[in-house]
């Protein structure tokens, strides 16, 4: 009588690529993956969108992505494109106000990552896309809870007006002469704006913050 064996199948490896444009942050997340014991081979890290688009492996099972890439291609037509290849998408970020990550799930992401999370988050959250589910944090979660139930900021008409003029490109100086009034009240407007945004748990303190949001408001336009 013939004996056989069931052997066990081996797991389907998950091709990633890690686009930064900070090398040194692509390149310590590539390390952090390709030492883990898990199904993971990072085939590709790379510093630009472009790059990544030319590169020799593209496209990829995930695509580990800057929300911040300083490259003024909205992330909403990165994960167009990703989507179409048939790649997921994990986004990782600096910034995790509930805005950056709810306009992120909702133009397509996998999933959201904040980059001060550990390595065991981060590999989790890659294979889940892998398997075409979502691996959300704790804090990733909260977040997307308060978009949900965050109120109207509240601005007034000149407050929205200097901070739509503003996030458009405009100084300080430029707002206060299309407004008719001086750098300091601009400089006011601006000042309560944010803070009402905060409020209501949105950050726009940076000039980048600012400006993405707008774009996904639909205030200005991506140049």
């Amino acid at each position: 009588m013939e004996l056989t064996t069931k052997s066990t199948p081996t797991p389907a490896r998950v091709r990633v690529a890690v686009l930064d444009d900070h090398r040194m942050v692509a390149e310590g997340i590539s390390a952090r993956l390709g030492s883990s014991r898990t199904p993971i081979d990072v085939v590709a890290t790379v510093s630009s969108w472009g790059a990544l688009l030319s590169h020799a492996e593209f496209p990829v099972d995930v695509v580990i992505l800057d929300l911040n890439l300083e490259d003024n291609i909205p992330v909403s037509t990165k994960l167009r494109a990703l989507n179409s290849a048939g790649a997921r998408t994990v986004i990782i970020s600096r910034h995790t106000d509930s805005a950056s990550i709810h306009g992120a799930i909702q133009a397509g992401a996998a999933a959201f990552i904040a980059k001060s999370e550990s390595t065991e988050t981060l590999i989790a959250t890659v294979l889940a896309a892998a398997e075409g589910t979502t691996e959300f944090s704790d804090a990733v979660r909260r977040a997307l809870a308060d978009f949900q139930n965050a109120e109207d900021p509240g601005l007034g008409r000149q407050e929205h007006r200097a901070l739509v003029l503003y996030a458009a490109g405009r100084s300080i100086k430029e707002v206060a002469s299309d407004m008719d009034t001086t750098e300091e009240t601009i400089k006011s407007y601006i000042k309560r704006a944010r803070r009402k945004y905060r409020a209501i748990g949105i950050d726009l303190g940076t000039k980048n913050l600012l400006r993405r949001h707008a774009i996904r408001e639909g205030w200005i336009t991506p140049e």
